[in-house]
């Protein structure tokens, strides 16, 4: 049995609670009927997408490798942004309600803007230059 490292523990959960606030706070911010596009939902899975292709890439190719910055910012914060299941319940509810043009371009704008999003900004960080020394 591998032992669990407290301190990783801690950075997912402070992680995890940052997120999960930021996409609550969202959600406040843009209330949505079922038959209106989730803005909230899209944008922190959107921006969940690129921390994320930023923060995978730039600290497992470009930063001297840490035990806790993955953890903190990756499975934590990117963790507690997205919702995959908000989304999932989201779709079933336009579902419900009729809105099968919605429904449907939300599912496939989620995919291609989460696809595009990880590509692009993963692409964007290994076209940075690294600089050697101060």
């Amino acid at each position: 049995m591998p032992r669990l490292d407290g301190r990783e523990l801690g950075a997912i959960f402070v992680g995890g609670a940052v997120g999960t606030l930021a996409r609550a706070g969202l959600s406040q911010a843009f209330p949505h009927a079922p038959t209106q596009w989730p803005w909230a939902t899209f944008i922190a899975n959107a921006a969940a997408v690129v921390l994320l292709g930023y923060v995978v890439t730039r600290l497992q190719e470009r930063l001297p490798l840490s035990s806790y910055r993955r953890p903190l910012l990756g499975t934590g914060v990117c963790g507690g942004l997205s919702t995959f299941s908000t989304m999932q319940v989201e779709i079933l509810r336009m579902l419900e309600a009729g809105a099968f043009v919605l429904a449907l371009g939300y599912t496939v704008a989620s995919v291609v803007v989460g696809y595009a999003g990880i590509h692009l900004t993963t692409a964007a960080v290994r076209r940075v230059r690294v600089r050697v020394g101060g």
